[in-house]
């Protein structure tokens, strides 16, 4: 029997589009239509999939104004898939807000697990993972990021962040002059043409992405167990 009012949180591929599962290919599918945080995007991976499906543009700023039409709709009956650009939705991204409002009005929410580019980054490098912590994308301004770096002292776990190719250099030298000269790994393009993961000291890093400017945003991760070390 057909499941009604489900709101579907659906992980995309992060770049291969390969990387779908074949439950996360029926539900977006089934749904009746899908909610996609940049409507071009994952028109492009529907249309690999040969799936048809109403897209509804959701984004950062157009959240809150939708939130109440969508809860009408999964009341009415419908089934509703959400999406974010790649990977899985709500981390960082566009939806937490929705389900916070569908979990209060008792609707039911459910996960078609998937694609991530922070475990897929945490996979593939040398740094300890028994822990870690996600810090999501890092603040904008140099005092801001200083005030975030120097929290992060004592913390025996990796730590791991999004930055933006435009200003992870300056990250990395804002991060060097505070915990010191520790390991680092950054994996951009995961599972693309031109995947990367450089790993080294913070310096070696620095040298190597300044070389010319890199594409792709970046998961970056920190040996948390070194970050006692003194600039």
């Amino acid at each position: 029997m057909r499941v009604t009012n489900m709101l579907y949180i659906v992980a995309t591929p992060i770049g291969n589009l390969e990387d779908i599962t074949s439950r996360a290919i029926r539900t977006l599918k089934e749904a009746d239509f899908i909610l996609a945080e940049d409507t071009r995007k994952t028109g492009f991976l529907l249309s690999h999939l040969g799936i048809k499906k109403p897209l509804i543009s959701f984004f950062e700023h157009s959240e809150i104004k939708k939130i109440p039409w969508v809860i009408e709709e999964l009341k009415a009956g419908k089934n509703i898939a959400l999406v974010s650009d790649a990977g899985t939705p709500t981390i960082s991204d566009p939806g937490y807000k929705l389900v916070r409002e569908t979990r209060k009005e008792k609707l039911p929410v459910t996960v078609i697990p998937g694609a991530s580019s922070i475990t897929a980054a945490l996979s593939i490098t040398s740094i300890p993972r028994d822990k870690f912590i996600f810090l999501g994308y890092l603040p904008r301004k140099h005092n801001e990021r200083a005030r975030l770096f120097e929290k992060l002292k004592g913390l025996e776990a990796a730590i791991v962040f999004f930055e933006s190719p435009f200003r992870v250099v300056a990250s990395m030298e804002d991060m060097k002059s505070i915990v010191g000269n520790v390991k680092i790994a950054l994996a951009r393009e995961l599972t693309k043409k031109f995947e990367e993961v450089f790993e080294g000291s913070i310096e070696e890093a620095v040298l190597h992405f300044s070389k010319a400017q890199p594409k792709g945003e970046f998961v970056v991760i920190l040996d948390g167990k070194e970050l006692n070390v003194t600039a």
